[in-house]
Parts: C-alpha cells; structure tokens; sequence
C-alpha cells in the first residue's frame, strides 16, 4: 500500500513536471514569435537555412559547367530521392514563403512604428540602399521564384508525377541548355541575380545582428563575409546562365 501511494505520488509529480516543461515550452515559443524581437530572430533564422541551400544550389548548378555527367546524376539523385522531395523541399517551400511573410510584415509594423516622417529626416545618412530596400529586393527574388519555377521545378513535377517518367537520368543538362538559348530568360536571370546580390548584401549580416551575434572582433569578419558571399554565388550563377547561353551560339 506505501509503495503504491509512493508510485502514485511520484507518477503525478513526474507528470506536472512534464506538463510544466510543455507550458514553459509553448510560452516562450509564443513569445518568440509575437514579440518584435522574436520575429525578427525567426527571420534571421529562416534567412541562415536560405543561404545554405542557395549555397547547395549553386554548387550542384556549377556541376552543368565541369560534366555533363555529373550535373545530370546529382540532378537525378535529388529529384529521386524520397527524403529530399517529400521532406526537405517542402520545409525549403515553407521557409521561403515564411521568409518573405515576414519580411512583409516586418517591414509593415516598422513603418507603421513611425507613421509621421520628420521634416529632416534623411534615411541616406542613417542607412544604406540595401536596408532600407530589403522588402523591394525580397518580393523581386520573389518574383524571379516564380519564373523559376515554372522553368524548371513545375516540368519536373509534371514529368514523374503525372507522367510517371522517374527513369530518365539524362534529361537535366538539356533541359537546362534549353532554357537558356533564350536571350531574354537570360538577361532576366542576370538581373534576379543582381536583386539577389542586394539582397544578400545586408541580410547576410544583418541575420547575424538578429541573433544577437556581436563581436567588436568578429562581426567586421562577418561583414566581410557577408560581402563576398553577396558577390561570389550571384556572379557565380551569372556565369553559369551566361556559360550555357553563349556555348550555345
């Protein structure tokens, strides 16, 4: 009987603790996302597992540059896997439209934050271009999304699941070259890419600054960074659409 009511009472303590875990859990998840800070933390957040992926993406694209080979089996390996297409690239769909959400509705309570201009107010001398242009440059990568994936993600949908055709591994650099004879696709993905370039410009480090990482050592480091990861991948995409255009002359 004593060892039972002793179960009893550590079972029931077991689990208030356990259900007091879970409160604390779901309040600070909450306060996370419904407070000015905790937004912009998820932003940063979504914004470091953006740039790894643009990261992944360029270094597979490069791969049409070095062997045709080798761009259409990675291409294949990832357009087949089953963890990359039924897991990681609907959590990559819902970081990017979080991603801009948010900048949208940051941007949005910022402005509404400050309703009534002053007189001398001049945002070029607090600011530069790129921060103050975050949401233009944002919704223009947006857009360029959307070409982007009706070039290539939506025919990959189309070919395996309503064709059924999950075999052919040799499809990926034609299709690639394809799209690129096209001077105008071209001369609109240079240009995404130069939007692109902005907008990594300041939300490399700015990402950083949104969780707190300050460093009087490091954070010049970061910048630096910043800057040359702003320049390298989008050039780096910049030659490759180039790259397949013009050996296609």
């Amino acid at each position: 009987m004593i060892m039972n009511l002793i179960f009893y009472c550590f079972f029931e303590l077991r689990t208030l603790h356990l259900q007091t875990n879970y409160y604390n859990y779901l309040k600070m998840s909450k306060g996370l996302s419904s407070s000015s800070v905790g937004r912009k933390v998820l932003m940063a957040l979504s914004g470091f597992f953006l740039l790894f992926f643009l990261m992944q993406h360029f270094v597979i694209n490069l791969f049409s540059v070095i062997s045709t080979n080798l761009f259409n089996e990675v291409s294949h390996f990832m357009g087949t896997n089953g963890l990359i297409q039924f897991v990681m690239q609907p959590v990559l769909l819902v970081g990017v439209l979080f991603h801009l959400g948010m900048g949208i509705y940051l941007d949005f309570k910022n402005k509404a934050a400050r309703p009534i201009k002053y007189i001398m107010d001049k945002p070029s001398e607090n600011s530069n271009w790129m921060s103050r242009n975050m949401i233009i440059t944002g919704i223009m990568i947006m857009l360029f999304l959307g070409l982007h994936f009706y070039d290539f993600w939506w025919p990959e949908i189309k070919d395996k699941y309503i064709d059924g055709n999950w075999d052919d591994s040799t499809k990926y650099f034609s299709h690639l070259q394809h799209k690129f004879q096209d001077l105008t696709r071209v001369i609109i993905y240079c240009i995404s890419f130069l939007f692109l370039g902005l907008h990594l410009a300041h939300g490399f480090q700015s990402s950083f600054q949104s969780v707190g990482f300050n460093h009087n050592k490091y954070t010049p480091i970061i910048k630096k960074l910043g800057t040359l990861y702003a320049i390298l991948i989008p050039s780096g995409f910049v030659f490759i659409a180039l790259f397949h255009y013009i050996t296609q002359l």
